[in-house]
């Protein structure tokens, strides 16, 4: 596979990303399991439920023992809305934290794209994303 260099145009974004307060955790359930009570309470969550899974990502608190999963994420939410024929962001955001060996966990809604990094690449996630001209704001509060 031969991988082109990114238009200059995309190069040039500058994001604002706020960094939400909770710790993440990314589970896998059966692709039929019914929606848990457990994670209705939750500020913020997602669900993709594809043929052979269904995936939550909410906060670790909320999760019962016996769910697979993998713990410790943090999440940077994009500012958006963001225009669906914007090309790049997600691009401009994981190339730069990819050449560096921190991998993500990419979602996206109507309105933003989301990213999450294990909790121990946030402070070196955020410096990058920082030397590439995005701008990252604290929430205390989502």
């Amino acid at each position: 596979m031969i991988i082109q260099p990114l238009p200059d145009k995309m190069l040039d974004l500058k994001l604002t990303l706020s960094i939400l307060p909770e710790t993440l955790v990314i589970c896998q359930m059966d692709k039929d399991a019914r929606i848990p009570d457990w994670l209705l309470a939750s500020t913020f969550y997602s669900i993709t439920k594809t043929a052979e899974e269904q995936s939550i990502v909410c906060p670790q608190t909320n999760v019962p023992e016996g769910i697979k999963r993998d713990e410790g994420w943090r999440c940077l939410k994009v500012e958006g809305p963001l225009d669906f024929s914007a090309a790049g962001i997600l691009a401009s955001l994981t190339m730069p934290l990819a050449k560096e060996g921190i991998s993500v966990f990419a979602m996206s809604t109507y309105n933003t794209d989301y990213l999450l990094v294990k909790e121990r690449h946030l402070e070196k996630a955020v410096q990058i994303l920082a030397q590439n001209e995005h701008r990252i704001q604290y929430l205390k509060n989502y």
